[in-house]
């Protein structure tokens, strides 16, 4: 086997060569902050204990899931030549994990080759115990896009980008920027939470039958939901008018969280007259944030994403 088709292997299966990023340069380190001064917030009646295992047995050391997270961090990644944006990046899980390397892996390693700064979050569980609830997760989101913007500097524009359950994430710090959800910690809390754009790939989006995706709905909100409960964290039906532009992303073969779930989302935005883009693949299936995938959308739509950045985010190179 030759060092490229080594490399592409390695990229597919969610983790390059070790000590290589996904462009076959040497691997950066990265810096993992803490998000909270001490314990976060609602702690009181917590008491899960942190771990991380393999995803698999056939998993690379690196390809983790997060169970019982009692310390949310942001792990930062920065690009030898910045091109002035940073990226929230919220992985996936279900809401029971989370599922990510301690650097955020492949797909972050290949945006920073790319000149953006990324900060992958590991997120607070909701059925944990926490005071927040359902609300645990935007509370380190938001407290994560504040220090992000903060390290990143004023003149760097920051979005956040989610995936599965990460895309329901990244879709409640967009919509819900403006929401108290914790009580002031530091001087961060000055900066505004309203990401400059969004991207949800092959989202969580709705906690409505029949298209909620069942896993995500139980352990956000409960097994038996009230119509309040369901509408209050359904996305689509909680779009502002200042939600700031969004990118979705979505496989119409996707088995885990069905495609009309992005495609509500799309609609909802337009209703709302928020600057939106939609793309249906026909193949790929759920999870194809990887990139290196040759047979599906994985190994493109990061181009697709940076063309729409270009056209709407000021600043970003074209």
């Amino acid at each position: 086997m030759d060092r490229r088709s080594l490399l592409v292997g390695g990229i597919a299966a969610g983790l390059a060569v070790p000590g290589l990023g996904p462009t076959g340069a040497p691997r950066r380190s990265h810096r993992t902050i803490r998000l909270w001064p001490g314990r976060p917030p609602g702690a009181a009646d917590v008491t899960v204990t942190q771990r991380a295992v393999r995803r698999s047995a056939t998993s690379p050391p690196d390809d983790l899931a997060f169970y019982g997270v009692t310390e949310p961090t942001l792990a930062v990644l920065r690009p030898e030549r910045p091109n002035g944006i940073a990226l929230l990046m919220v992985p996936g899980g279900g809401y029971e994990r989370v599922a990510t390397a301690p650097d955020g892996g492949a797909l972050a390693h290949l945006f920073a080759d790319r000149g953006f700064t990324v900060g992958t979050l590991l997120y607070r569980l909701p059925y944990d115990g926490w005071a927040a609830g359902p609300d645990a997760p935007l509370q380190d989101a938001q407290r994560a896009f504040r220090l992000l913007a903060r390290d990143a500097g004023a003149a760097t524009r920051v979005g956040v980008i989610g995936f599965s359950a990460g895309g329901h994430v990244a879709g409640s710090l967009a919509g819900r920027f403006a929401d108290a959800t914790y009580d002031r910690v530091d001087e961060a809390e000055s900066l505004p939470a309203r990401p400059d754009f969004a991207g949800l790939f092959f989202p969580v989006i709705t906690m409505a039958d029949p298209y909620a995706h069942a896993q995500s709905r139980r352990n956000l909100i409960g097994k038996a939901p009230d119509a309040d409960r369901i509408r209050r964290w359904s996305l689509e039906q909680n779009v502002p008018a200042d939600m700031p532009p969004t990118f979705l992303a979505a496989a119409a073969d996707d088995r885990t969280v069905p495609v009309e779930n992005s495609m509500m989302m799309f609609a909802a935005l337009r209703r709302r007259k928020v600057p939106s883009a939609i793309h249906i693949f026909d193949i790929g299936g759920h999870g194809f944030g990887t990139p290196g995938d040759a047979t599906g959308p994985g190994h493109f739509w990061p181009d697709l994403f940076e063309d729409w950045l270009g056209r709407h985010v000021a600043g970003m190179p074209r």
